[in-house]
């Protein structure tokens, strides 16, 4: 009994046995069946080491136990490019490291082309930064930054296409001179700037210079332009003043010599002599002083007694020509306020109304204007021949 049952115990436990190795390797098989891609990203897919296609992002099935994927991201990626040491074109030693953009462009020929296409990138971007490096010189290559990373991109493009792979930009961060050169450079950096410190300050003290002068001449011209027009005003004023006073002065020529006549005329009243011999012109000067004060010539028996003028050459030397009218102006001119055109003048001296000012002749042809308009209205004008009628004759009392 007992040997019997064994064998039947044995041939289940070998067939529980299959069953779950056989379930285990289908599970097995359909893992490696099944290969799930990013968005993204590819795979290249080898079977049997052969390579046969790029897997898509998503789930993709491959022959199990056979085939191996290889992850290419396409994604922009960033490689950093160790500082590099190198001799410029004028011997000056530098130092720079740089930044290298690229992207996965054909992951089939990232795979068959190049065997770590970053390592690839990055070893080339190194030879390339010293080479560019090494073909310009110190100033340029701190200066001209955009131009080491074109450049370096320009020589990156043509061996990295060839791989699948696009350099889409390259940054060069840092581009240090040795110690030595960096004290030079420090030293010529300070010696030009305390050069321009010294054009700027020479400059601001010329142009302070300039100015003050220009300032000063502007002064000048304006206080010179200030006393011009005050002496203007003056003169101006002055002249008035003298023209005036004249006029009052040749007024009070006449009268003067009437009371001088009527004077002498006293003096010789009282002598003890009866008979009298006048002169032509202490006669007329009698015959005038007679109109003078009654407003016409004196009558003696109804007959008028002529007063006789004076002759041209006593005329012009006691100034009589123009006695009547000059009385005239001066009645006129004593009603002109006086005090208002020293005002007014005192106001134009001072710059309050420069534009006012008038010519002393302008003024004095206007009062002229005015007398002669005045005597027009009321009554004929007194000319010199009616004044000068009774030159010829003489009276003797």
């Amino acid at each position: 009994m007992v040997v019997e049952l064994f064998p039947l115990q044995t041939a289940g436990g070998i067939a529980l046995f299959l069953g779950a190795l056989v379930l285990v390797l289908v599970i097995a098989a359909l893992l490696s069946a099944i290969e799930i891609v990013d968005a993204y990203e590819k795979r290249a897919l080898t079977v049997f080491g052969e390579y046969r296609k790029l897997l898509e992002p998503g789930i993709n099935f491959v022959p199990p136990f056979v085939s191996n994927t290889y992850r290419f991201d396409m994604r922009t990626q960033t490689l950093d490019v160790p500082r590099q040491e190198a001799i410029t074109r004028d011997n000056s030693p530098v130092t720079a490291d740089a930044v290298v953009y690229i992207k996965v462009m054909d992951a089939k020929k990232a795979f068959l082309e190049v065997d770590n296409y970053k390592k690839a990138v990055s070893n080339l971007a190194q030879t390339t930064l010293r080479a560019v490096l090494g073909d310009m010189e110190l100033d340029d290559t701190l200066n001209k930054r955009q131009e080491i990373n074109a450049r370096i991109r320009q020589e990156l493009d043509e061996p990295t296409d060839e791989w699948g792979i696009r350099v889409e930009s390259v940054e060069v961060r840092e581009v240090n001179p040795s110690k030595d050169v960096q004290r030079a450079m420090e030293q010529q950096t300070s010696a030009e700037r305390k050069r321009r410190a010294m054009i700027l300050e020479a400059q601001g003290e010329r142009r302070s210079a300039v100015e003050k002068a220009e300032g000063d001449k502007q002064s000048e011209i304006i206080r010179a332009q200030g006393e011009k027009q005050s002496q203007i005003l003056e003169a101006q004023g002055d002249s008035i003043s003298t023209v005036l006073r004249a006029r009052s002065a040749e007024s009070m020529g006449e009268r003067a010599v009437i009371d001088k006549g009527m004077d002498t005329l006293a003096d010789i009243g009282q002598g003890e002599s009866t008979t009298f011999v006048l002169p032509q012109e202490l006669s007329s000067m009698l015959g005038r002083y007679g109109k003078h004060l009654s407003g016409s010539d004196v009558k003696e028996d109804g007959t008028e007694l002529e007063s006789l003028g004076f002759d041209e050459e006593t005329r012009e030397l006691i100034g009589l020509d123009d006695i009547s009218e000059i009385i005239g102006e001066i009645d006129q001119e004593a009603d002109m306020d006086v005090e208002a055109m020293e005002q007014e003048a005192q106001a134009i001296k001072e710059g309050q109304d420069p534009a006012s000012i008038s010519d002393p002749d302008d003024v004095i042809e206007e009062m002229d204007q005015e007398f002669q308009e005045g005597q027009t209205d009321g009554g004929a004008p007194v000319s010199e021949s009616d004044s000068s009628e009774t030159d010829d004759s003489a009276t003797t009392n």
